[in-house]
C-alpha cells in the first residue's frame, strides 16, 4: 500500500519548483492531485498529463489562490471533481525583495496578499469540508526567513513569519476533529526563485549552509509526503526546517 492511497490532495501554486515536486512525490504515493497554475498554462497541462501517467486521477485549475472568492470557487470545484480534499498544501508564493528604505505599498501589499492571505483564504474555505470528514493535513510553506529573517526581504519574511503564526493557532482549534497542520520551512532550494540569484549571492548562501549545497524541491517534497500521510499522524502545529542545518 502507497502511503497516500487514493487521499486527494489540493497543491496551490503546482505547476513549478516546489509545488510540481510535490504534486509529482504525492501522485507517486498514491493521491489523486488537483493543483492551481496562475499564468503558465502549458506547464500545468504537461504536469497534468504526466501525473496522470502515473496512474492517478489528476487536474490542473487556473486560480488565484490571493482572492477570497476565487478560493472558494477553487474549493467548491476540487469537492465537485473529486468529492472529497484530504491534504491542502499552500505553497503559492511570491518575492519582491528591496530595502525597507526603498520598498513600495505595492510591493509590501503584493507579497502579503500572496504569501499570506492566500493561506488564510484557502484553509479557511477547507475546514468545514475536513470536518465533516473528520480528518485532514494542511501543510503551509513558510521560508526558513520567516524563522530568523533576511535583510532586503522585509515583506517576504513577514508573510512567512505570519504563516508561522497561522498554522500554529489553526493547529490548535482544528485539532479536536483530527485535521492537523504543520509548516515546512524551506531554505534555499534548487527553484526558478533562487535562479535569480547572481553567482556571489549564491557563494555567499552555500558559506552560511553546513551542507555546504543547495536543497532541491524533490528533497522538500519527501518531507511534504511524511506530513501528508500517517507516518505523521501525531504530528501537528510544528514547523519543520529543510535547510541542510542553515537555521538550528
Amino acid at each position: 500500500m502507497k502511503l497516500l492511497q487514493d487521499k486527494v490532495a489540493l497543491i496551490t501554486g503546482g505547476s513549478r519548483g516546489i509545488g510540481r515536486a510535490i504534486a509529482l512525490k504525492y501522485a507517486e504515493q498514491g493521491a489523486n492531485v488537483c493543483f492551481t497554475y496562475l499564468s503558465s498554462e502549458e506547464r500545468a497541462k504537461e504536469l497534468q498529463a504526466e501525473l496522470e501517467g502515473l496512474g492517478v486521477k489528476a487536474k490542473a485549475i487556473q486560480s488565484d489562490a490571493s482572492s477570497f472568492t476565487g478560493a472558494e470557487s477553487l474549493v467548491e470545484q476540487v469537492l465537485a471533481d473529486f468529492e472529497r480534499i484530504d491534504i491542502l498544501v499552500n505553497n503559492a508564493g511570491i518575492t519582491r525583495d528591496n530595502l525597507l528604505l526603498r520598498i513600495t505599498e505595492d510591493q509590501w501589499n503584493e507579497v502579503i496578499q500572496t504569501n499570506l492571505n492566500s493561506v488564510f483564504n484557502l484553509t479557511k474555505m477547507i475546514i468545514r469540508p475536513m470536518m465533516r470528514q473528520r480528518a485532514g493535513s494542511i501543510i503551509n510553506m513558510s521560508s526558513v526567513v520567516g524563522v530568523h529573517g533576511n535583510a532586503g526581504q522585509a515583506n517576504y519574511a513577514a508573510s512567512k513569519a505570519g504563516i508561522i503564526g497561522f498554522s500554529k493557532s489553526i493547529a490548535q482549534e482544528i485539532g479536536s476533529r483530527n485535521i492537523r497542520c504543520n509548516v515546512i520551512a524551506p531554505g534555499f532550494i534548487e527553484t526558478d526563485m533562487t535562479e535569480k540569484l547572481g553567482e556571489e549571492a549564491k557563494q555567499k548562501y552555500l558559506e552560511s549552509i553546513p551542507l555546504k549545497r543547495l536543497g532541491t524541491a524533490g528533497e522538500v517534497a519527501q518531507v511534504a509526503v511524511f506530513l501528508a500521510s500517517d507516518l505523521s499522524a501525531y504530528v501537528s502545529g510544528q514547523v519543520i526546517n529543510v535547510c541542510g542545518a542553515m537555521s538550528c
